[in-house]
């Protein structure tokens, strides 16, 4: 039966329907199939798969992304950046990469960080000489830390559905964020010399120095307000995801007076449906999550791998592979709520720590957002770009090369995941 779920899963995804509406549709066709439940089940399941408060905390960051992009404070972040960075040979790839990182700080979200960075380098980008292809890659490939550094909408995903400490988690995206930031500098070092992309001359001052500060200070300080909130747990995640949406509303209408209220409307209409369509997906994972346990999935599972021997190393590759190649045919989202809690267990029994496997599965996931066929971020860059799609595909490897290096590197190097967790929190905690 669990063979037919999955099946009817990937054939409606074929034929083009959304990826919550194929999952709605394969659960109630499985509820049918078994005779044995009533459909009422599948109301109850989908009410509790979206009954959890920290889930209130999503939508609170992607508006905090949003109202930075529309605000100009995203632009703010770039001349920042650009400041100190700017100046080298391919400076703007760098810019990239530190603007993505400050980003990553507030919104949490790939797809948030990609459009609002990209809108803002890439006609600076083409301005300078770099080729689109070059900017494109750098781009999406540095918006994918969005997700890991802290806070992380993945990550909190994660926590709601296992109960595992979305502070550990969050923590535990540090280093892998900061890793990723210097492997794609390298990347782009190298592709910036290869492409002998010349040095901008930049005077640098005092006096610019002051007048960039002065300009995007307050701006800077989101980040560090919701890692602070997130590491001394003042307040819950929730509260400093609202307090977060407080302050950027007051840089943008009070002190920068960027934003309109006409445009501030339609941050939140725009904030409102996105938020949705990740909040229905949780919904119909609710009644695949019922069936998974029903079918005892997890179980199986784990008398798989004690059957064949299988030893954490072997484990940890078969997982990354697995993700891996899930994350190149479905949305990050469903894979992760469907699957995460199913092999926890095991990891568990084979003496993983679940803090350890949690950020190594989002970094998997959330790779796949740069292959096809699904790749949500070259979509976007083939949008702000206009470039061919097939043509992003093979500019984009050697990024996507090295992020999967940094992947490597954490699943089999631990403590670059714990170190942070178990400093803040204690050993375990």
């Amino acid at each position: 039966m669990i063979a037919v779920l999955f099946a009817l899963l990937f054939l409606l995804i074929g034929f083009g329907f959304s990826i919550w509406a194929a999952m709605g549709i394969s659960g109630v066709v499985y509820i049918l199939l078994r005779g044995d439940v009533s459909l009422r089940i599948v109301v109850s399941q989908m009410v509790g798969g979206v009954d959890s408060t920290t889930l209130v905390a999503i939508p609170f960051f992607i508006l905090v992304g949003n109202l930075m992009n529309r605000s100009g404070i995203t632009r703010k972040l770039a001349d920042f950046a650009d400041f100190f960075v700017g100046r080298f040979r391919g400076g703007l790839a760098y810019v990239s990469i530190v603007v993505s990182l400050i980003m990553a700080g507030v919104s949490g979200s790939a797809v948030a960080d990609a459009s609002s960075v990209s809108a803002v380098l890439h006609p600076i980008m083409r301005q300078r000489g770099y080729d689109d292809t070059f900017s494109a890659s750098i781009n999406a490939s540095s918006a994918v830390i969005g997700p890991i550094f802290p806070p992380s909408i993945p990550m909190i995903f994660i926590g709601v559905i296992t109960g595992l400490s979305i502070g550990r988690l969050f923590l535990g995206g540090v280093v892998p964020g900061l890793l990723m930031a210097a492997f794609l500098w390298v990347v782009s070092a190298v592709e910036s010399g290869r492409r002998n992309y010349r040095r901008v001359e930049a005077q640098i001052s005092l006096k610019r120095f002051f007048s960039v500060m002065k300009d995007t200070a307050l701006a800077i300080l989101a980040p560090a307000f919701v890692l602070a909130g997130v590491i001394f747990g003042f307040v819950t995640l929730v509260e400093v995801a609202a307090l977060a949406v407080l302050y950027v509303l007051f840089l943008s209408l009070v002190v920068y007076r960027s934003l309109s209220l006409k445009r501030l409307f339609e941050v939140f209409v725009e904030t409102a449906v996105f938020s949705a369509s990740i909040m229905i997906i949780f919904a119909v994972v609710g009644l695949y999550q019922y069936i998974v346990a029903s079918e005892q999935l997890g179980g199986q599972l784990l008398r798989l791998v004690e059957s064949l021997n299988m030893g954490k190393n072997i484990f940890l590759l078969f997982s990354m592979i697995f993700f891996l190649l899930m994350g190149c045919v479905l949305d990050a989202v469903p894979v992760m709520l469907i699957f995460f809690p199913v092999l926890l267990p095991v990891a568990l029994r084979l003496g993983i720590d679940p803090t350890h496997f949690g950020v190594t599965v989002v970094l998997n996931l959330m790779i796949g957002l740069l292959t096809p066929p699904i790749g949500a971020l070259l979509f976007i860059q083939t949008k702000i770009a206009n470039l061919p799609f097939n043509t992003l595909v093979r500019a984009i490897w050697p990024y996507t090369l090295a992020l999967i290096g940094v992947l490597v590197l954490v699943t089999y190097v631990p403590q670059l995941i714990l170190w942070l967790p178990n400093l803040v929190f204690g050993l375990g905690g």
